[in-house]
């Protein structure tokens, strides 16, 4: 474990430059698009750069270099070149927060979901690799330890894809929920062995700054995922609506930007 900045550590009185890259597959990007758009809004100094992939950050169009990344993303996987930049953002201070699917790079095979593991570069970085989740459905959140950006909050239930996740030994764990059980439909099927805790919010340090991911956030629209049917029964609206969720998110986005949560938390 490392020891993690705090939840607002940079006074701030000037315009913020920041990025949002929302894209990917499966799931309703407008959506969630909008909503951290409408969050970030409630702060008039936070001008954030819009773009669907990781290409875009850093690339020289920006009116300043950003001080903030926000992502919500699914099998989205920076180059060579965008990921480098992405190190480097960090390591010279830059705060990332990244929601759900962000760690998560993978292929559909004959014989499951295969996803990538804490090889790949780029999840290397994050400090976590998706690798499986078991059906749509209700679970208690966890808070792990005493931190600043989960202080008041939980434990929590929401209704959502319970990621399990291989991570980093250097990252700290602020959020977890318990699972044993099976995941069908991915390569790594069965979680019945080793520890029952599964981390779903993580922090990690990278140099001057720090990556937090928050699993959390599965949202997926009736039309949002063509490899399964053309059209689904029903929207999945995940867990946007719990306070609680609504609650991280808006701290979680003070931490990248340095200012007063109380800003957001209002609007949570």
């Amino acid at each position: 474990m490392t020891a993690s900045p705090g939840l607002s550590a940079r006074a701030v009185s000037v315009r913020i430059e920041g990025h949002l890259v929302v894209g990917g597959a499966s799931h309703d990007f407008d959506r969630v698009r909008l909503e951290l758009l409408g969050l970030a809004a409630r702060d008039p100094r936070i001008r954030l750069r819009v773009s669907a992939g990781f290409e875009e950050f850093l690339d020289g169009g920006e009116v300043a270099p950003p001080r903030v990344l926000l992502s919500y993303t699914c099998n989205v996987a920076p180059s060579e070149a965008a990921r480098a930049r992405l190190q480097r953002f960090l390591a010279g201070g830059g705060r990332w927060f990244a929601l759900h699917a962000t760690n998560s790079l993978f292929e559909w095979r004959p014989d499951g979901v295969a996803c990538r593991g804490l090889e790949d570069p780029f999840l290397a970085l994050i400090g976590s690799a998706f690798q499986a989740h078991p059906p749509l459905g209700p679970f208690l959140v966890e808070p792990v330890g005493v931190h600043p950006l989960t202080a008041g909050i939980g434990p929590f239930e929401v209704t959502d894809e319970l990621y399990l996740s291989d991570v980093a030994g250097d990252v700290e764990v602020l959020l977890a929920a318990r699972f044993c059980g099976h995941a069908a439909g991915f390569v790594r099927s069965d979680w019945t062995q080793g520890p029952e805790l599964r981390p779903l919010m993580t922090l990690r340090r990278v140099g001057d700054g720090a990556l937090l991911h928050l699993a959390l956030g599965h949202c997926r629209g009736v039309y949002d995922a063509p490899h399964r049917a053309p059209v689904l029964p029903a929207r999945e609206e995940g867990p946007w609506e719990v306070p609680a969720f609504r609650a991280l998110v808006a701290r979680g986005l003070a931490w990248a930007a340095g200012v007063d949560p109380a800003t957001f938390e209002r609007a949570a």
